[in-house]
C-alpha cells in the first residue's frame, strides 16, 4: 500500500509539551492506524537484518519505508523545540517510546464524579498522585469502617488532608460516597469544627456538598457540631448553605437553614446575603420563604443582592408571566387576587414539577423519605397562596422602606421602578404614583436617565403619559440629560434593540412609521431648542433617529418594494384579462351593426361596467406600485408619504379583483343562463383562489390605514396615561 504524507502537519494539534500530548498522540496514533503505519511503534525496534538474498532484500526495504513514513509524520506534527531534541532518533519505534516517557502525564486519578460515586460504581477514580491516602480513600468507598478507623487512628491528621485531585477531606468524600455512618462518625469524634469548614478547590465545604445532595440528618449533624457553618461562603464565598439549598431545590433543609441561620447576619447591614436569600427564594418558588423575610425585615425588599439585584425588582420582573392584564391593573389586594387565577396554573406546576423532580434525583440518605412526603404535599393551590402572600408583603413593605428608600443609580427600589417601567407594568408605577411620587423625579438607572427617559426608550407610552401627566414632570423630567448627553429627544431617536412595542407590528415599515410616530410625538411635546441640541458625540436628536434606524430603513425599503412588486404583477396580470375582454363580450358582436348581440341584457351592461372600473382601477394599481418602487426611501417619509401610497394601491387592486369578479359572474350567468347546477359551482371555485389571496393582503390593508389616518399608537396610549395620572393629581 503506498503511503503518501503532504507537507505540514498531519493531525490537526502540533505537539508542544505535557499539556498537549494526551490530544496529540490520540490524534497521531489514528493517522498511523489510518495509514497502515502503526505496526511499526508496536513491534521490535530492531529492523530486520540486510540479507543477502533479494527476497530479504524487499522485506528489508518495506520495512525502511514504512518506518521513514512513520518518523516523518510524528517529527512533522511536532513543534520546533521538540523537533531540535528528536531530529537525530532514526527509530520511529524508539521515537515514540522517547516522546511517552518525557511528555505523558500520570494516569488522572482521583478526580471524583459525584454521578459515579453515588452510583457506587468499580469504575470509580482512584488516587493515583495521592498514593498515601489510598487505603484511606478504598475503605471509605467500601463502607470499610474498620480499616478507616485504623488509619485515622494512626494518621491522625488525615482527616483534614486533602485526598483527592478535587481537593476533598476524608468527610467530602464520605459525603459523596454516600457513607452516612462514616460521615458522622468523622463528624463526631474525628474532626474538630474548624476541619469542618475546610473547602475543596470548588470552594464547597463538607456541608455544601451533604446540602447539594439532600441529607438533612448528615447536615443536622455538621450543624451541631459546628453552628457557625451556616455563616460559611462557599463557591469562593458567594454562596452560603441556605443559598445552596435554594439553588438546588432542597426545600425542607432550606426551612432548616433558615430556623440556624441568626437573622442579624441576613439583616442588609451584614451585607447581600439577606436580600439574595430572598431572590433565590423567589426563583425557585419558594414564596413562604420569601414572605417570612420581608415580613421580619422590610428592607430587604429593596436590598441588592450578590448579582446586584433587589428582590423586589424581580418580583416585579415575575408579574409580566401573568399576561396583559397584570400588567394593565392596579396594583392592590381585591385585583391581584382576581388575576392570579387558575388559568396561570401552569405557571405554579411548572416550579412544582421542577422541584419534585430535584426530590427524586436527590441522595436517598437522611431523610429524602420526608422531601419527597414534603414535595408530594406541595399543591399549585398552596403556591398560589404563597405568591399572594408575598404580594401582599410586599405592598407593606413599600409603604415602610419608602420613609427610608435610596435614589442613587446602585438603589434597590430604583431598580425595582425601572423594571416596572421597561416591562411596562402599569400597576406598579400607578403605585409608586399615588404613594411617593418624588421617587420619580429622582431615580436614575446606570446611564443615569431618569424614568420619563426610560419609558420613552422602552416605548412605554401609558406609562409616559402617566407620568408626563403629572404637573411636576416638565420642570424636573423632560430638560435633564443622562450620562452621553442625551436629551429625552435623543432617547426617543434611539432605536432600541429589543422593543415589545415594535414585537407586535407586522411589516418593516409599519414598524418604521410607528418609531418616526414615537419620535415626533415627543418631539411635538418637548421645548423646540432641544431639536438642536447636541449629545456627547455631536449629533443632533434627528441624526441619532437616522443612524440608529438605519438598518430598519433598509429594511423598511425592501419590504415596500417587494409588496408593490408581487401586486404589481397581479395588477398587471388584471389589466391584461380586463382588457382582452373588453374586446370579447359574451353572445358577440353583430356582424353587420358591430354592437354586442346581447347588448340589451342587464347582465351585459353590468359585465361591461365591471370590466371597465376593473381595467381602470387594475391600471392605476399598478401605476401607483411602480411610483412606490421609484420612491425616496428616507424615514421622514415612512411616516404618511409612503404608507398613503401603499393604502391607495392596495385599495384600487383590490377594487380591480372584486369588479374583475363581477364581471367574471356576469359572463358565466350570460352564457349558462338557466344552468345553474354549472353556475353555482363554477362561481364558488372561482372565488377559492380570489379569497385567498384578499384575506391575506386585507389586514395589512387595514393596519396601514388605521396607523396612517387614525389615532398613533403613541397619541391614543399617552393620553390613556394622562387620564390615568389624572386620578392621583
Amino acid at each position: 500500500m503506498a503511503t503518501t504524507i503532504l507537507p505540514g502537519t498531519v493531525v490537526p494539534e502540533v505537539l508542544l509539551g505535557k499539556e498537549n500530548y494526551e490530544n496529540w498522540s490520540s490524534c497521531i496514533k489514528n493517522y498511523l492506524l489510518a495509514q497502515d503505519l502503526w505496526d511499526i511503534i508496536e513491534t521490535s525496534m530492531e529492523p530486520p537484518c540486510k540479507p543477502e538474498d533479494d527476497d530479504h532484500e524487499v522485506e528489508f526495504k518495506a520495512w525502511r519505508k514504512k518506518n521513514a513514513a512513520t518518523l516523518h509524520a510524528i517529527q512533522i506534527s511536532c513543534g520546533m523545540n521538540i523537533l531540535s531534541e528528536i531530529k537525530g532518533i532514526s527509530s520511529a519505534k524508539i521515537l515514540w517510546d522517547k516522546l511517552a516517557k518525557k511528555y505523558e502525564h500520570p494516569a488522572q486519578e482521583g478526580r471524583v464524579s459525584l454521578k459515579l460515586l453515588a452510583a457506587g460504581g468499580d469504575n470509580m477514580n482512584q488516587t493515583t498522585g495521592f498514593s498515601e491516602y489510598t487505603k484511606l480513600y478504598e475503605a471509605v468507598r467500601n463502607s470499610e469502617w474498620e480499616v478507616a478507623n485504623e488509619f485515622i487512628t494512626q494518621h491522625p491528621d488525615s482527616v483534614r488532608a486533602k485526598i483527592t485531585h478535587l481537593g476533598q477531606t476524608v468527610l467530602h468524600f464520605a459525603v459523596l460516597a454516600q457513607c452516612e455512618d462514616i460521615a458522622k462518625w468523622l463528624v463526631e469524634e474525628k474532626m474538630s469544627k474548624e476541619d469542618l469548614e475546610i473547602r475543596d478547590n470548588e470552594g464547597l465545604t463538607a456541608l455544601a456538598l451533604t446540602i447539594i445532595c439532600g441529607y438533612q440528618r448528615m447536615v443536622e449533624c455538621m450543624i451541631t457540631k459546628n453552628p457557625e457553618l451556616v455563616t460559611v461562603g462557599n463557591n469562593r464565598g458567594l454562596d452560603s448553605p441556605i443559598v445552596l439549598a435554594l439553588r438546588h431545590g432542597q426545600t425542607e433543609l432550606a426551612h432548616y437553614l433558615y430556623v440556624t441561620t441568626p437573622f442579624e447576619e441576613l439583616l442588609p447591614e451584614r451585607g447581600p446575603l439577606g436580600a439574595t436569600v430572598v431572590t433565590k427564594a423567589i426563583h425557585t418558588a419558594h414564596y413562604d420563604l420569601a414572605e417570612r423575610l420581608i415580613r421580619r425585615c422590610p428592607r430587604l425588599a429593596i436590598t441588592l443582592d450578590t448579582d446586584n439585584i433587589c428582590p423586589l425588582s424581580l418580583f416585579v420582573g415575575t408579574s409580566s408571566l401573568f399576561g396583559a392584564e397584570f400588567l394593565k391593573a392596579p396594583w392592590n389586594h381585591m385585583t391581584m387576587i382576581k388575576l392570579v387565577s387558575p388559568r396561570h396554573a401552569d405557571i405554579f406546576k411548572y416550579y412544582l414539577d421542577n422541584r419534585k423532580e430535584g426530590q427524586t434525583h436527590a441522595g436517598s440518605i437522611g431523610g429524602s423519605g420526608t422531601h419527597d412526603q414534603a414535595a408530594d404535599s406541595m399543591s399549585i393551590r398552596s403556591l398560589k397562596k404563597q405568591y399572594l402572600r408575598l404580594l401582599f408583603v410586599m405592598f407593606d413593605s413599600m409603604s415602610w422602606t419608602m420613609n427610608e428608600y435610596q435614589i442613587g443609580i446602585e438603589s434597590g427600589l430604583a431598580q425595582a421602578i425601572f423594571t416596572a417601567v421597561r416591562a411596562g407594568i402599569i400597576g406598579f408605577v400607578s403605585l409608586i404614583v399615588e404613594e411617593k411620587r418624588e421617587l420619580l423625579y429622582w431615580v436614575r438607572d446606570g446611564k443615569t436617565r431618569n424614568v420619563l427617559m426610560s419609558a420613552v426608550q422602552h416605548r412605554q407610552a401609558i406609562i409616559f403619559g402617566m407620568i408626563f401627566g403629572l404637573k411636576e414632570t416638565k420642570a424636573t423630567l423632560l430638560s435633564t440629560r443622562d450620562n452621553l448627553g442625551n436629551n429625552i429627544l435623543h432617547v426617543a431617536g434611539t432605536l432600541t434593540e429589543f422593543s415589545p412595542l415594535l414585537e407586535d407590528i407586522t411589516g418593516a415599515a409599519l414598524k418604521m412609521q410607528t418609531e418616526v410616530q414615537w419620535f415626533k410625538g415627543v418631539e411635538k411635546l418637548c421645548n423646540p431648542m432641544y431639536r438642536n441640541e447636541r449629545n456627547f458625540a455631536g449629533l443632533t436628536p434627528e441624526q441619532v433617529f437616522t443612524q440608529t434606524h438605519k438598518k430598519l430603513i433598509e429594511e423598511g425599503e425592501r419590504w415596500m418594494k417587494d409588496t408593490a412588486s408581487s401586486c404589481t404583477v397581479v395588477g398587471a396580470l388584471i389589466m391584461t384579462i380586463m382588457f382582452a375582454a373588453a374586446f370579447t363580450v359574451p353572445g358577440g358582436n353583430n356582424q353587420d351593426t358591430g354592437f354586442p348581440i346581447l347588448l340589451n341584457r342587464k347582465l351585459l351592461k353590468i359585465f361591461i361596467i365591471a370590466d371597465s372600473l376593473s381595467l381602470f382601477s387594475s391600471s392605476t394599481s399598478v401605476l401607483i406600485f411602480l411610483g412606490i418602487l421609484t420612491s425616496r426611501f428616507e424615514a421622514k417619509y415612512f411616516r404618511r408619504s409612503l404608507p398613503a401610497k401603499m393604502i391607495m394601491g392596495l385599495s384600487t387592486l383590490f377594487f380591480s379583483i372584486a369588479t374583475m369578479m363581477i364581471a367574471f359572474y356576469s359572463a358565466i350567468l350570460i352564457m349558462l343562463c338557466g344552468e345553474s347546477w354549472i353556475v353555482i359551482p363554477l362561481i364558488g371555485l372561482a372565488s377559492v383562489p380570489i379569497y385567498l389571496y384578499v384575506s391575506m393582503h386585507f389586514g395589512l390593508l387595514v393596519d396601514m390605514f388605521a396607523s396612517t389616518y387614525g389615532s398613533s399608537t403613541f397619541d391614543r396610549k399617552m393620553k390613556m396615561g394622562i387620564h390615568m395620572g389624572s386620578h392621583f393629581a
